[in-house]
C-alpha cells in the first residue's frame, strides 16, 4: 500500500509541473493594484507563463484572472520576454480539475494543429514582407510579415496590441486576434477572396 500511494504521488506531481502551451486571455494585478490585460502562453497545475505590459518583481504576489478558468494567486518566479511566470498552490481538488482540463486542452490543441497541417499550402509567405503597420493609436510603424493567408496576418514587430484592438496592415483594416512573442496575429475585415493571394500579395 505504501509503495502504491509512493507512487501515485510521483504521477500526481509529473503531472502537476506538465506545462501545456495554451493561449487564453485574462488579467493580472500586481501588489501595486495596478491591472491589465494579458495572456497566458503556457500553464500547468503549479504555473504559468503569460505576456503581459507590465511585470512584477521576482517574489510579488499576483493575481491572475483566466476567461473561463478563474483566479489564480502566485509568486512571480521570474521575467520572460514580454512577460513573467508565476508558480500557484492549489488545493488538491482544483490542481486535479485543473490537471484534467488542461489535458483536454492540449489534446483538443493537437487536433487543431493536425487540422492546421492539413491546410498549411492555404498560408503564404509573401515576396515583400515589410508593411506599414496603423496602430490604435494612430502610430504609423514598419512591421515584417510572418505569413498570410486568406482571413489573416502574422507579424512581427516590437510594438504590442491587445487582443480585439482594431488596426490597420498596409490598407487593410484588421482586428488583433492572438498575441505571441515578439508580435502578434490579426484577422483581416475584408478576407481575401479564393485565389487572390500569392507570393506576390502586397498589403
Amino acid at each position: 500500500m505504501i509503495a502504491s500511494v509512493g507512487v501515485q504521488q510521483k504521477r500526481s506531481d509529473k503531472r502537476r509541473f506538465q506545462r501545456v502551451g495554451v493561449s487564453f486571455s485574462g488579467r493580472y494585478m500586481l501588489p501595486s493594484r495596478r491591472e491589465g490585460a494579458c495572456q497566458i502562453l503556457d500553464m500547468s497545475p503549479g504555473g504559468l507563463s503569460l505576456l503581459a505590459s507590465e511585470r512584477p518583481q521576482p517574489g510579488d504576489r499576483v493575481v491572475v484572472y483566466i476567461d473561463k478558468i478563474g483566479r489564480f494567486e502566485g509568486v512571480a518566479k521570474r521575467l520572460t520576454e514580454g512577460g513573467f511566470a508565476i508558480s500557484v498552490e492549489l488545493p488538491p481538488a482544483r490542481r486535479e480539475d485543473l490537471a484534467d482540463r488542461l489535458t483536454w486542452f492540449a489534446n483538443r490543441e493537437l487536433l487543431q494543429r493536425e487540422a492546421d497541417d492539413a491546410r498549411a499550402h492555404e498560408r503564404v509567405i509573401p515576396l515583400r514582407r515589410r508593411t506599414m503597420l496603423t496602430l490604435p493609436d494612430g502610430r504609423a510603424v514598419v512591421a515584417r510579415i510572418r505569413d498570410l493567408s486568406n482571413s489573416g496576418v502574422s507579424l512581427e514587430t516590437g510594438e504590442s496590441a491587445a487582443i480585439g484592438a482594431k488596426i490597420v496592415v498596409g490598407r487593410s483594416p484588421a482586428s488583433v486576434v492572438r498575441l505571441f512573442p515578439g508580435g502578434f496575429a490579426a484577422a483581416f475585415a475584408r478576407p481575401f477572396a479564393s485565389g487572390e493571394l500569392d507570393e506576390a500579395t502586397t498589403l
